[in-house]
């Protein structure tokens, strides 16, 4: 790879992200290639996270289609997926994760009720236990990062050992992908600013909206 991004990057404030997207009219032709199996939006962009991320050439290459990979071929049911990374874009604190990640979790049959009580985590009152255990799940590898043995006998009473292994690797991707977002300061693109991440347990209002725009 020749063409690589290597602007210093802007000192960390709180006015607008710490790494800019990579604006289309400055892509050059090895940074078009490495974008054009990205989905668009409805605008005709590609998400914030892809056009930032790209300034590392080399790391995007290898990124997209692991990450693909857990997000549209992997083991595990959509719901499932959904869950889990709702609950560590939570754990994590991640706006933008969340803000991307809350329609795909409805798509994939996730009520606005189950994601609203998200937050609350496992021992909240509604959830199933299939969906207790993957929230555990969830709140353990982000404690602990390890499952405890009562949550992985949980677990492999409804998952395959696949499912199992990509439990933990979709859980840490998505630690990875916040750590990347709320370091740089990645901006939730204006139709998902209306899904905001919940306040931390035991926070108040105020905290929802600063949640909203600090990443």
């Amino acid at each position: 790879m020749t063409h690589e991004h290597h602007q210093r990057p802007h000192p960390a404030t709180d006015a607008g992200p710490r790494l800019s997207p990579l604006a289309e009219d400055g892509w050059d032709p090895a940074t078009r290639e490495l974008l054009a199996p990205v989905p668009r939006d409805a605008d005709g962009r590609p998400a914030n996270v892809f056009t930032t991320l790209v300034r590392h050439p080399g790391l995007f290459r290898h990124f997209l289609p692991f990450g693909s990979h857990l997000l549209r071929d992997g083991r595990l049911a959509d719901r499932t997926r959904e869950l889990l990374i709702l609950r560590t874009a939570y754990n994590t604190r991640a706006p933008y994760e969340w803000g991307r990640h809350v329609p795909l979790a409805r798509a994939a049959g996730v009520t606005d009720e189950e994601i609203r009580r998200v937050g609350a985590g496992p021992d909240a009152q509604g959830w199933p236990p299939g969906d207790v255990h993957l929230l555990r799940a969830a709140d353990e590898l982000h404690r602990d990062a390890r499952l405890s043995a009562a949550t992985w006998s949980a677990l492999a009473a409804d998952h395959d050992e696949a499912q199992l292994i990509e439990i933990t690797m979709l859980v840490g991707q998505y630690h990875m992908v916040a750590f990347f977002l709320n370091s740089a300061g990645t901006e939730l693109e204006p139709d998902y600013e209306g899904e905001t991440l919940p306040a931390p347990a035991g926070a108040g209002a105020d905290a929802t909206e600063r949640a909203h725009g600090d990443v």
